[in-house]
């Protein structure tokens, strides 16, 4: 089973790399980019066949070591 977690920093927390993102964009004529957000997307293969069961175990991988939730939050889509 392939999974996709995509990590982002919450709201409120400064974001340089996606501030410094949105001004490179309009410096290079894209005027319409407002407010630019970064994160990081992670693909993972499981073995697991479950999904309700593969869920948790990817909930358990963010919340252990994927994202520091203190300051990010994190979802998880896994395609069917």
């Amino acid at each position: 089973m392939k999974a996709r977690v995509f990590i982002t920093l919450k709201n409120g927390v400064l974001d340089p790399q996606g501030k410094a993102i949105g001004h490179a964009l309009n410096g290079l004529g894209f005027r319409a980019v407002g407010e630019v957000r970064q994160g990081k997307v992670i693909d993972i293969e499981l073995a697991e066949r479950d999904e309700q069961t593969a869920r948790a175990s990817l909930k358990e991988m963010c919340e252990r070591l994927l994202a520091n939730t203190v300051i990010e939050k994190y979802e998880i889509e896994i395609p069917r």
